[in-house]
């Protein structure tokens, strides 16, 4: 007997030039687990494709049809009208700002068409779907220096701010770190998970952040400086492609 079909990922393209992404759909669907479910140009195109294929993932483009700048624009929208569809942001080049305003608004990731290989979007396709976080290395410097940077006096609280988190706070940022969802975490360490959720509130507010991916890359910034208390627990994952010219790195990410 066969082991059946190979489940696929559905993804949603968005992007200004129809007839480039579309072939991009093509590039991707020569995976067997991958399939575009919709490729559109517009925002009104882009949240009703959202709302009727339901997809795994969207792939959004910075510019829209709507104009320069206008999928950048709607970011924060789509994490609001689907907090639980996981999405990357494409750009044709990276720049610090960009990247970090991207990762604000809740992506899950920041991939450069013009400096990556193609074949790597397969596989950022496949760890953010998986829960991680994916940026190459260069803009992975643009998030950790924007969270962490000295000169800054909102950040400068922050760093006071780590240091005033509970015992069992610390424990739970260790764990949303590695990628554990809220229920993972729960069980854990013997609690609710709406326990945890409103623990993830107070820590929230006690650094500064608004959402999951920034406090999964403070701290793994931080955990990599060892300014948490040690815990039997591995380290944040991290995987690096050294084939690309400016690898592809992903981090155990936000599961919900």
């Amino acid at each position: 007997m066969g082991s059946g079909p190979i489940p696929k990922i559905r993804i949603v393209i968005a992007g200004f030039n129809l007839m480039t992404f579309r072939l991009l759909a093509r590039t991707l669907e020569r995976s067997l687990d991958l399939q575009v479910v919709a490729t559109v140009g517009t925002k009104e195109g882009l949240f009703k494709s959202l709302q009727d294929t339901k997809p795994d993932m969207a792939l959004i483009s910075i510019h829209l049809q709507d104009g320069l700048f206008s999928g950048f624009a709607h970011l924060q929208e789509i994490s609001h009208r689907f907090p639980n569809l996981p999405w990357v942001l494409l750009l044709a080049h990276t720049t610090p700002q960009l990247v970090v305003d991207a990762f604000r608004a809740g992506a899950r990731g920041v991939f450069s068409c013009s400096e990556s290989e193609t074949k790597l979007l397969g596989k950022c396709v496949r760890c953010v779907v998986k829960g991680e976080i994916w940026a190459d290395t260069a803009q992975v410097g643009h998030i950790v220096q924007a969270l962490t940077g000295a000169s800054s006096d909102s950040e400068a609280s922050r760093g006071e701010a780590l240091s005033l988190l509970t015992a069992r706070e610390e424990t739970v940022v260790r764990l949303v770190a590695q990628g554990l969802s809220n229920r993972d975490v729960a069980q854990h360490l013997g609690l609710s998970e709406h326990t945890i959720k409103n623990g993830l509130f107070r820590i929230f507010e006690k650094l500064g952040f608004s959402n999951r991916v920034e406090l999964v890359l403070y701290a793994i910034a931080k955990l990599n400086q060892a300014e948490f208390p040690s815990m039997d627990l591995p380290s944040a994952s991290i995987t690096v492609n050294n084939r690309a010219p400016r690898p592809g790195l992903s981090m155990g990410g936000p599961g919900a």
